[in-house]
């Protein structure tokens, strides 16, 4: 029988809706002032219910490259981790190091409550326009990352849109050229 955390599988690329997920957590693309959006955004603060609001607002917000945590209310997860990722400026304001700071930071939230599975959407590349190409190699390098740091930590990428997961498993090597 061979050891588990020799394995170090990857995380999981799926085309499920988010929202309805039964993880530890799943991932808000969120923006700095925690606020109901548009997109992944505001289809997770309709699922969770009134209460998410109410609780972001009690955040005061979060800079971009970081992320916060509540609970997850109406939703199948337990919590909801807000990551705020970088609008895209064409690379020019240092776009990849913030984005691999909002997962760096969901993932220490992450492990700091003990959680053993989360799910992210393909944060900044909706509104925030960053190009799903660049995103990905970044989002699967930092969930290799931590899974190497957490092993059996369960990582799901929620990608319902066909073109993102398909960038999203090109990425990984899973997917056509």
């Amino acid at each position: 029988m061979s050891d588990p955390a020799a394995r170090s599988p990857g995380p999981g690329i799926t085309g499920d809706d988010i929202t309805t997920l039964r993880v530890d957590a799943i991932v808000n693309a969120a923006n700095e002032q925690l606020q109901p959006g548009g997109g992944v955004c505001g289809a997770i603060y309709r699922a969770a219910g009134p209460r998410l609001h109410a609780a972001t607002d009690q955040l005061g917000g979060c800079p971009t490259g970081e992320a916060r945590i509540t609970p997850g209310f109406n939703l199948p997860a337990r919590f909801v981790i807000h990551a705020v990722g970088p609008r895209w400026a064409g690379g020019r304001n240092d776009e990849p190091e913030q984005l691999a700071g909002a997962y760096r930071s969901a993932f220490a939230l992450a492990r700091s409550n003990n959680l053993s599975s989360i799910a992210f959407p393909a944060i900044s590349c909706g509104i925030y326009g960053y190009p799903v190409e660049l995103a990905a190699p970044i989002a699967l390098a930092e969930s290799q990352r931590a899974i190497q740091e957490q092993p059996g930590l369960e990582v799901i990428l929620a990608c319902p849109d066909p073109a993102v997961r398909r960038a999203y498993l090109r990425a990984a090597g899973s997917g056509p050229d």
